[in-house]
């Protein structure tokens, strides 16, 4: 574990390599949705989405009607709702916060199989951005057995502020079907 003093530097380090964080779940969730890695903001707060013009939160909890609280709560209520969330991979080698600085060679997925069983109940994935979903189809999906080999997959467009080509309002639309049957 990198000491707090120092995570700032080693996030920012074109060859350190980053860990990502446990997933948040809770028994009985149905519905996961994966990023790829923390960003360097999120990864200095230990905070899924924690920079603060990422949009994962606003559009999270204006969906499910979770008040705006502190980081615990909020991840305690989304968790409540049968909604995990978690990284397609446990570490890799990134300068800055960009999916397109991940060095795949160095790309780590995490242990879906042990989640999976961990979480039986997980009925569908949703992505957060292409990378994810494009790490999760290299790197995981090949590994998986029956039955979360064959779950529901979907795309949504990615909540990082880099992705500009949609508005907020379109993006919540797009991610209404987390909610939808």
């Amino acid at each position: 574990m990198v000491p707090e003093s120092s995570a700032a530097e080693a996030v920012n380090s074109p060859h350190s390599r980053i860990h990502g964080f446990p997933p948040l779940a809770a028994p009985g969730a149905h519905t996961l949705l994966l990023g790829s890695m923390p960003s360097v903001e999120s990864l200095k707060h230990r905070q899924y989405y924690a920079h603060p013009r990422n949009a994962f939160w606003p559009i999270v909890t204006g969906l499910l009607g979770i008040p705006a609280s502190d980081y615990d709560e909020r991840a305690r209520q989304l968790t409540a709702h049968g909604i995990a969330v978690w990284d397609v991979l446990q570490d890799c080698v990134r300068p800055g916060s960009l999916d397109s600085a991940i060095d795949e060679k160095t790309a780590v997925a995490n242990d879906f199989p042990a989640f999976f069983a961990e979480q039986p109940n997980i009925a569908r994935l949703f992505f957060n951005g292409a990378k994810a979903e494009a790490l999760f189809l290299k790197r995981v999906l090949p590994g998986l057995g029956k039955p979360f080999a064959s779950l529901p997959r979907r795309r949504l467009p990615s909540t990082s502020p880099a992705n500009a080509g949609l508005t907020l309002e379109q993006k919540k639309l797009a991610w209404r079907a987390i909610i939808e049957g």
